[in-house]
């Protein structure tokens, strides 16, 4: 069975940085394209950043600059560099990740940004 666990999530004050990290587990020989996706409370998740297999990133236009996502194949995670944080940012983070044309979702990280 596939499982993916985040980690990495707190309490940071503004101007501050955190890293996300996801691992999947489970019976898998590859992984697609990963990603994070974030909701605020009464908001749509939204894609944050996303990495194919050879590590081509996208990131959302409101990240640009202050988030990277990076992966490694090996250890089947992903991880999302977050600098510069704003209380706009503070949102559950949710790690994703395309299995053989499915996908899968971990259960979330809380990312709390002060002002």
């Amino acid at each position: 069975q596939v499982q993916l666990v985040e980690s990495g999530g707190g309490l940071v004050q503004a101007g501050g940085s955190l890293r996300l990290s996801c691992v999947v587990s489970g019976s898998i020989f590859s992984i697609n394209d990963m990603g994070w996706y974030r909701q605020a409370p009464g908001k749509q998740r939204e894609l944050v950043a996303g990495i194919t297999r050879g590590g081509r990133a996208n990131y959302a236009d409101s990240v640009k600059g202050r988030f990277t996502i990076s992966r490694d194949n090996a250890e089947k995670t992903v991880y999302l560099q977050m600098n510069s944080l704003k209380p706009e940012d503070t949102a559950v983070y949710y790690c994703n990740a395309d299995i053989f044309n499915a996908n899968y979702w971990g259960r979330g990280t809380q990312v709390t940004v002060s002002s």
